[in-house]
């Protein structure tokens, strides 16, 4: 066994992976029945998306059938697509989610090469004619799409610039047994790996993890300039194993279900590929790209393909819109650590495919930070285009508070902040050809007060009474005490229902002044 150069041989001695902790059945078998449904007779290949599409559920196909060899193979889907299954894969709740993230980024973990022997995932290992994608229970996914894709694929390779790998996520067109188009069209570092190669006339040496941890889908898709089989490593939160690939020289996850290793051939983007239903929801439509060129299938024994669910009307039930969702928190977190002093939580809905509305809770320190933040989140992420920045009295995971803060705390000849010709994300349909987008940035927050203020009353929100004040031998003693709200009247007293305080206040009225202050409370003249 060796290891990752970055760690030494005493790490490496302390903790050696555990290469079925983060296998996919025993997180899928893990969760409970309002987050998974298991089909254990046979489904047609055909009417697996149908079942998939809107199903808020973890799915297991054990008997995929119908597309000649791929029966052998179990089929998951939808295994990231609830950030409760998300939180779930973290050891953590859905609202601690993002902070737990964050903590295990600060961290690092070591990485190890296994011995293929030992590799799970090369208990299998097909090559030549064996090695055939049309072996796969790949399916077709939306109704115009340009043929199956092999949508959950983890891609690795190696920057030679860097020496790093690099971890992403890209989908896989079948156009024959051994070869499939791949999506480079979009700005990202395999791109630019890609055609740095590809203009030196030079293969680029790829492999893609199929049937993964929902922590693994969730490290591919962060940008972060390091070794992104560290930060695998670092949100795992414990030992990786990796080894070699059949055919190239890449290392991948030991305990993966699948890889599938080749090449991107050194021709560019000549191949047509699409449409496809992309993560925003719409088609895209067809457009030129690389081609992937398989050379090896390896697989365990008993392996699970998986399929991710992407775009349609039920966004927030998509593996794609929840991981993206968790990325684009992450991103926009970071640059608020840096622009403003108190950020209190972030979340983006999935609902909108995980990156165009963006939520801030802010406990603002000095005038104008809420739109200190909404400059921020603009800056760190060109998807998204609303930032929404609330107080921290305000839930920002609660849909009711946030259209409750915007009707009652927004005035947009005040509170709307608009940046226009800004870098946009390409395949938003509301472009209408453009080259750049518009941004809005709506400040929910209630007018700042330095510390050691009260807000006025029109401010305050109301809550059902708590009756805690101190109490008093007297209605009379308590006046005499100081002013008093008539919920403290009542608690000084212990009555329960306050009719006793309304007759006292008249019978008292009478023969001594008693009048009110502009807060409300109760006091003797």
């Amino acid at each position: 066994m060796s290891s990752h150069p970055d760690f030494n041989a005493a790490e490496q001695a302390s903790a050696l992976p555990d290469l079925e902790r983060f296998e996919l059945r025993r997180f899928a078998a893990a969760l409970g029945e309002a987050e998974f449904e298991r089909h254990a007779g046979p489904v047609e290949l055909a009417d697996v998306a149908r079942l998939l599409e809107g199903n808020p559920k973890a799915v297991i196909f054990d008997r995929p059938s119908g597309a000649g060899d791929a029966a052998p193979f179990a089929l998951c889907g939808n295994l990231a697509g609830s950030r409760s299954r998300l939180a779930a894969a973290f050891d953590t709740t859905s609202e601690n989610l993002l902070q737990e993230v964050l903590k295990r980024l600060r961290r690092k973990a070591s990485i190890h090469q296994v011995a293929r022997e030992a590799a799970p995932v090369q208990q299998v290992v097909l090559t030549g004619d064996d090695c055939d994608f049309t072996r796969l229970p790949v399916h077709l996914q939306h109704g115009l799409d340009g043929a199956p894709y092999i949508s959950s694929s983890i891609d690795f390779v190696i920057d030679k610039n860097t020496g790093w790998t690099n971890v992403g996520v890209r989908r896989l067109m079948l156009r024959g047994r051994r070869t499939a188009g791949i999506d480079l069209i979009a700005p990202s570092d395999l791109r630019a790996i890609y055609l740095e190669h590809a203009n030196r006339g030079e293969r680029l040496p790829i492999a893609f993890a199929v049937g993964t941890h929902p922590i693994d889908h969730v490290a591919a898709t962060m940008r972060l300039p390091t070794d992104e089989l560290e930060l695998l490593a670092s949100l795992r939160g414990a030992p990786l194993g990796v080894v070699k690939c059949v055919t190239n020289d890449l290392m991948v996850p030991a305990d993966a279900q699948f890889i599938l290793e080749g090449y991107l051939d050194e021709n560019g983007h000549v191949e047509p590929e699409g449409p496809y239903g992309e993560f925003l929801g719409y088609y895209g439509g067809v457009k030129r790209n690389p081609l992937f060129h398989l050379t090896a299938i390896t697989h365990r024994r008993d392996p699970v393909f998986q399929t991710s669910t992407i775009s349609g009307r039920d966004m927030a039930y998509t593996d794609t819109a929840q991981l993206c969702a968790l990325r684009t928190e992450v991103t926009v977190w970071r640059a608020l650590e840096v622009a403003v002093r108190e950020v209190k939580a972030v979340y983006a809905s999935a609902a909108n495919g995980g990156m165009f509305n963006v939520r801030v809770s802010l406990q603002q320190r000095v005038p104008g930070e809420a739109r200190n933040a909404i400059a921020a989140v603009f800056a760190c992420l060109a998807n998204v285009k609303h930032v929404f920045v609330v107080d921290p009295d305000i839930d920002i995971f609660s849909d009711d508070q946030m259209d409750w803060a915007l009707a009652t705390r927004f005035q947009a000849d005040r509170d709307l902040v608009l940046q226009d010709r800004m870098r946009a994300m390409p395949l938003d349909p509301s472009l209408a050809g453009s080259h750049h987008t518009a941004k809005a940035g709506f400040d929910l927050t209630l007018p700042f007060l330095r510390p050691g203020m009260n807000r006025s009353i029109e401010h305050r929100v109301p809550a059902a009474p708590v009756f805690d004040g101190a109490r008093f031998e007297s209605l009379q003693a308590a006046l005499e005490h100081g002013p008093k709200l008539f919920a403290e009247l009542m608690a000084a007293v212990g009555s329960r229902d306050g009719r006793e305080v309304v007759r006292w206040l008249e019978d008292t009225g009478a023969t001594r002044a008693i009048t009110r202050d502009d807060e409300g409370r109760y006091l003797f003249a």
